[in-house]
């Protein structure tokens, strides 16, 4: 049985502070490799998601990586010990993208030959999986039998009109791995409840082939389109559908959580792991987003690295009362609707400012550059979302909580342990003068949001929110919005 990793570095641009390494504030081509080697080698982490999504990308990932680092990695398989894992487009919603798909899946067998040059091991299979973002179940189907099928099923093809005998692996060798494994990455609050059911339904023929399945929910994204306090409690359910399927299949099941340092997209930090694990025992992979490796000091981040990579897999916390908390999810979704297409243009109007951390190309995955949520309204990519309303002074993760009775709080307590205390500490960033640029018809929903939590103003971001607001009442809206965006990312320690 393969190694699965604990810990999944990822290129999300969440970070405040620039890597040591970096000679740009915007990551891109060389750096990713420098970062990957970081990532691997003095961070301890298991597995690199390399995502070719909607950016400029090096699809000589591993070639670069095994001929600039030898000695690391001949002491570290790749494939074995270390994992690169590719995060490849979904042609439904990027058609531009989808020529893209192919030639990242042609790019698997290459990366297979150049292992086996410094290998000389055919038993090294460099990349064997795939993250499918946004999926669905005939999404999923056609990435894993388009790789069986055609990139190593022509491998039997005969091609040549004057030697009908010679098959295309005669030619140059055949193709490895024979089949790669798929990830769904599952990005939208209903896909995320019914998940189960998409596995379930991918594996039905494929049970000889496979031996375990690694499942990705989203965090980030659906927390954006439906509440942050939403998605915790449809992850949880999910997560116990995940286990029960297992039991069901006798497949195993990996779940790989993806969350960011920021509170509203998962609040996983070096000095907040221990929390999360807490809270989802049965993720099997956490991912490492930016701001965990370069905002916090690099002893903390390898300490919290390894313990993460050391704490056991166990079954998930069952919640009680499930009804009540999906009847709670839906109404606390509702409200954050209403209040979301209330604040839009403030955001909006503030998110060109928020700093480029990765090079991007434009993409239209969920909230890829610009895109609707389900109600219509068009918002920048969740990481400016975050670091807009993070640095206005208004915790993005109390949007929507005015639905919350005091008997909906004790649900919520048990399915979601220390809620009131992680609010109170995300309220620390809280500027009640933001209040003033909001709109009248949300302004006692906000004030009721926060009457219901005890907590703590940091000063330091509390100067730097205030001119922020001061800023954008007076209609100066200039470069030194970026500067205050920054100063007080440096003080929450994430930039969205």
């Amino acid at each position: 049985m393969r190694k699965i990793p604990r810990t999944m570095s990822t290129q999300h641009p969440d970070n405040a502070n620039i890597p040591f390494f970096s000679n740009s504030p915007i990551l891109q081509g060389e750096d990713e490799i420098k970062e990957a080697y970081y990532a691997f080698s003095f961070l301890g982490v298991d597995e690199i998601m390399w995502d070719v999504e909607g950016k400029e990308t090096d699809e000589f990932v591993i070639r670069k990586l095994l001929t600039d680092y030898p000695e690391f990695f001949k002491s570290k398989i790749m494939g074995k010990d270390v994992f690169i894992t590719l995060r490849v487009p979904n042609p439904n919603y990027e058609k531009g993208e989808g020529k893209l798909l192919i030639e990242t899946l042609e790019s698997i067998p290459r990366s297979y030959d150049t292992a086996q040059v410094f290998y000389h091991n055919p038993d090294v299979v460099p990349i064997f999986e795939v993250i499918v973002p946004m999926a669905d179940i005939e999404t999923i189907n056609r990435v894993y039998y388009y790789y069986k099928n055609i990139v190593v099923g022509k491998e039997n093809k005969q091609f040549c009109d004057t030697n009908l005998d010679l098959k295309l692996k005669d030619w140059i060798g055949e193709f490895f791995p024979k089949r790669i494994n798929v990830i769904p990455l599952f990005e939208d609050i209903e896909e995320i409840l019914n998940c189960d059911k998409t596995i379930e339904k991918f594996l039905e023929d494929k049970k000889d082939d496979i031996e375990y399945q690694r499942v990705f929910l989203a965090r980030s994204d659906p927390a954006m389109n439906d509440s942050s306090l939403s998605v915790i409690i449809a992850i949880k359910l999910a997560l116990e559908k995940l286990y029960e399927l297992q039991q069901k299949t006798g497949i195993t099941i990996y779940p790989i959580l993806g969350c960011g340092t920021a509170p509203f997209r998962g609040n996983f930090s070096p000095k907040t792991y221990r929390f999360v694990i807490e809270n989802y025992p049965s993720v099997a992979t956490f991912t490492i987003q930016s701001a965990f490796k370069y905002d916090f000091p690099i002893k903390e981040v390898q300490r919290a690295i390894e313990n993460v990579n050391l704490t056991p897999i166990k079954p998930p916390n069952y919640l009680k009362s499930k009804d009540k908390l999906m009847e709670i999810m839906k109404k606390v979704s509702e409200t954050y609707k209403l209040q979301l297409a209330e604040i839009a243009p403030i955001v909006n109007n503030l998110a060109i400012f928020v700093p480029k951390r990765r090079a991007r190309k434009i993409h239209v995955g969920l909230f890829g550059y610009s895109r609707q949520t389900d109600e219509g309204i068009t918002l920048p990519r969740v990481i400016s979302f975050c670091a807009v309303l993070y640095s206005l002074g208004l915790p993005p993760d109390i949007l929507g909580l005015s639905a919350l009775t005091d008997e909906d709080i004790k649900y919520v307590e048990i399915a979601f342990p220390r809620f009131k205390e992680k609010i109170s500490e995300t309220l620390s960033m809280y500027n009640e003068e933001v209040l003033d640029i909001l709109p009248y018809s949300i302004r006692d929903d906000i004030r009721k949001s926060v009457e219901k939590f005890n907590y703590n103003i940091n000063l330091d971001h509390y100067e730097f929110s205030n001119d922020l607001v001061k800023r954008v009442k007076e209609n100066r809206l200039d470069t030194k919005i970026t500067d205050l965006i920054v100063a007080s990312a440096k003080v929450r320690k994430f930039l969205g």
